[in-house]
């Protein structure tokens, strides 16, 4: 097939159809500046009814019908020039700026081929996500931060309660332990008071006569085994021991039972000392029990000794005359007072009496002693569980 010219391609009519190299041919410069006429002037020229070309499709609506010369463009000198003829305009730059410019016409050379496809879409596309994000519904905001709220009211209620629940705890504590020294205290004190009733007895103790104090000074001057005999009342030698002291006259000591006399719980059964000098008589006798076996009952120390004289009448059951009252207490209680670490609690009281007395016409001397201890009263916090012991002694020397 011959080929065609250029200008031929362009000049053919209607009626010749073009081939496919005519139709990618470059335009002639006639035909650029008629192609450009015609984009001008739009569809003004083409009559009711009359296709519409390629270019006139896209020219811009309303745009004037006029010349270029009254439309105010005009081309630049370099397309009528032998060497623009074949140059195109020079690429736009990229613009973000809008689609349309201030006479409204469409802003195709502002982003290029692709401009409308890619800047255009993308940027309202990003804005409407993050306007949905921001755009939350006002009773979603509300019910988010309400929630917040009350999971902060919750843990703070959670917290006030853990903490009530250890001060509680920590105050029953604190309130036994106060609750229970103050028993303790004042049993203490109702005990001490118990002790220290001087001038008061406990009538519902008091208890009858079970044993009497055998007769002392006729012991004396007897040997040791006449003496048992003549105790009798179950009379028994329970121990001997030889006393080896260079003041004392005393140089053996017999311990004698009464094994035939009511035994009391806590001291057990009378008990009777004999003292045997040099030639193994007696110089020396003694006695021992229990002040309930005798009769005097729960008596306090001191209403023993003041108030029922304790010491004097069972001296003179021994066979010593003691006028009534002699005996005293000292006056400083706790010369005989024997207290725990505590300096309240009482754990004993002793005191120890001595004097001399004409027996026969001859001098003799006399002690004894009382013991109140009161350990296992404290232990059981029974005052009746006192033991209460006396001793009387009578000696043929002065």
């Amino acid at each position: 097939m011959p080929k065609r010219t250029r200008n031929e391609a362009h000049g053919t009519s209607d009626e010749t159809s073009l081939g496919l190299t005519e139709a990618f041919d470059a335009p002639s410069d006639d035909a650029l500046v008629d192609a450009r006429a015609r984009r001008r002037r739009g569809a003004c020229d083409a009559p009711d009814g009359a296709p519409m070309g390629l270019t006139e499709a896209f020219s811009p609506v309303g745009a004037s019908c006029g010349t270029p010369e009254e439309d105010g463009w005009m081309p630049d000198d370099s397309v009528w020039s032998d060497e623009g003829a074949e140059a195109l305009p020079p690429a736009p730059e990229v613009d973000d700026g809008p689609l349309y410019d201030e006479e409204g016409r469409v802003r195709e050379a502002a982003h290029g081929r692709h401009g409308r496809h890619g800047r255009t879409d993308a940027a309202p596309a990003k804005g409407r996500r993050k306007g949905s994000e921001e755009e939350v519904p006002s009773y979603l905001r509300k019910s988010r931060r309400m929630r917040r709220i009350l999971i902060a009211v919750s843990i703070v209620l959670v917290l006030l309660l853990a903490a009530g629940a250890y001060f509680t705890v920590q105050l029953v504590k604190v309130a036994e332990t106060s609750a229970s020294q103050q028993a303790q205290t004042h049993q203490d004190q109702q005990q001490a008071a118990t002790l220290d009733a001087d001038n008061t007895s406990d009538a519902s103790t008091a208890t009858a006569k079970k044993t009497s104090v055998p007769n002392l000074v006729t012991l004396l001057g007897m040997g040791q085994d006449e003496a048992v005999e003549y105790l009798a009342h179950g009379a028994q030698v329970s121990s001997t021991r030889e006393v080896n002291e260079e003041d004392n006259p005393v140089k053996t000591e017999v311990r004698v039972a009464l094994t035939a006399e009511p035994a009391d719980a806590r001291t057990g059964t009378p008990t009777v000392y004999l003292g045997l000098g040099e030639d193994g008589l007696i110089i020396q006798a003694g006695y021992s029990t229990s002040t309930t076996s005798l009769g005097y009952g729960s008596l306090s120390f001191a209403d023993a000794v003041r108030n029922e004289a304790i010491i004097e009448k069972t001296l003179a059951e021994a066979g010593v005359d003691v006028a009534q009252g002699s005996v005293t207490l000292p006056e400083d209680k706790t010369s005989y007072s024997t207290y725990d670490t505590d300096g309240k609690t009482l754990i004993k009281e002793y005191c120890s009496f001595s004097d001399t007395v004409d027996i026969g016409g001859a001098p003799h001397e006399w002690s004894a002693v009382l013991s109140y201890d009161y350990t296992m009263a404290n232990a059981t916090g029974n005052l009746a569980d006192t033991v209460r012991t006396i001793y009387v002694y009578v000696s043929s020397w002065a």
